[in-house]
């Protein structure tokens, strides 16, 4: 039986790990998970104004889509517009704006990611900011819309400056001697998904660039990390050592599961994984049928794609190519519905053994010790 999000989030608050990362498929639920974190760590009380709490009042700083929904585009009309990124007022955009006057470092932080010709400018009140694109020796071009990617990780830039500021103090052991104590409360950082739109450069960039911000903290804040991205995930994983990494899933009842993962994607929940727990079970039970071949040969096919070989067969033995990888076609492909059957003979289902064993033990295919 499935868990609920609450329960999961409750799986999460009792883990004690500095970090906590989670790969999930995109609609699993990862933004509602944040939400159900925060409702665990910071309970709205009935009437009470969210937007009216400040940030002193805060156990959890998180960063996902709802974080994004606080900038919103002015595009203006007309030929001659001027479109604005609109910032909504709120606590962390206000201390990281207006109270520590942090644009530059927010600049910085999304030049390196885009392009140092690529420059934000913020209204005198911080509640808009428009761009400009210096391009060598031409005229600059002002007031131009920036693309979705470069628009992420301009937000993500606001709340790495928020970030770094909150390790920095919380990295101070004595409460006195901090420059503020806005960030006491704080025991949880839940960053959702930052990656959605960026290309694979600038999201391995980004990975690296967390994963050393995280390591930096010496205090007790913990960090919780979702993505639907494997690559960031790897990255992460590979980058941070105290860990526990899960993956999450959702049933078709709406119910959940948190499962806990020894290993980067590669090892814990890539397709090809799927297709060799697939057919390991089948043998294990005895119920190996004719569509097993189809799977073996599609893990063939992804093998020596992964490996770099020409032709998935040159992975069969080596004295039997030509006669294993006709068997596989032909009971993978055949047109004959006169003489499918569901239930392969015993010597086909031997051959389904030998040869995903053969995979396993020739190609690579890593095994847990003792397994």
């Amino acid at each position: 039986m499935g868990q609920t999000l609450a329960e999961v989030a409750q799986q999460l608050q009792s883990t004690n790990k500095k970090v906590q990362l989670i790969y999930a498929f995109n609609g699993t639920g990862k933004t509602r998970l944040s939400r159900a974190f925060k409702q665990l760590i910071e309970p709205k009380d009935e009437g009470d104004d969210a937007t009216a709490s400040e940030l002193a009042d805060k156990k959890m700083l998180y960063f996902s889509a709802f974080t994004e929904d606080l900038f919103y585009w002015d595009n203006g009309f007309g030929m001659d517009a001027e479109p604005k990124l609109k910032i909504q007022p709120n606590a962390f955009t206000k201390w990281v704006l207006e109270e520590q006057g942090r644009d530059q470092s927010i600049i910085t932080t999304f030049q390196c990611y885009t392009s140092d010709k690529l420059t934000p400018h913020f209204s005198a009140d911080f509640s808009s900011v428009s761009f400009s694109f210096e391009r060598g020796n031409q005229e600059p071009e002002p007031h131009i819309k920036i693309s979705k990617g470069e628009e992420s990780n301009f937000i993500w830039s606001v709340f790495n400056a928020l970030l770094e500021q909150v390790i920095a103090e919380l990295n101070i052991p004595e409460i006195p001697d901090r420059s503020t104590e806005v960030f006491n409360k704080l025991t949880h950082v839940f960053v959702d998904d930052p990656v959605s739109s960026l290309d694979e450069n600038h999201l391995i960039e980004l990975a690296v660039n967390l994963a050393a911000l995280i390591k930096s903290s010496q205090s007790e804040l913990k960090f919780i990390i979702t993505t639907h991205s494997a690559l960031f995930y790897n990255v992460l994983f590979n980058e941070l050592s105290s860990k526990a990494s899960y993956m999450l899933e959702r049933f078709g009842d709406g119910s959940f599961s948190l499962t806990e993962k020894l290993g980067d994607s590669n090892k814990s929940f890539s397709y090809h994984l799927h297709l060799l727990h697939t057919i390991e079970q089948a043998i294990a039970d005895n119920k190996v049928e004719r569509f097993h071949f189809t799977l073996l040969r599609n893990l063939y096919e992804k093998t020596a794609s992964f490996l770099g070989y020409p032709r998935w067969s040159e992975l069969l033995l080596e004295d039997k190519q030509l006669y294993y990888g006709r068997i596989i076609n032909f009971t993978s492909h055949s047109t004959l519905s006169n003489e499918a059957f569901a239930q392969p003979t015993p010597q086909e289902c031997a051959t389904v053994k030998l040869l995903l064993d053969h995979l396993k033990n020739t190609h690579g295919f890593w095994r847990q010790q003792g397994a």
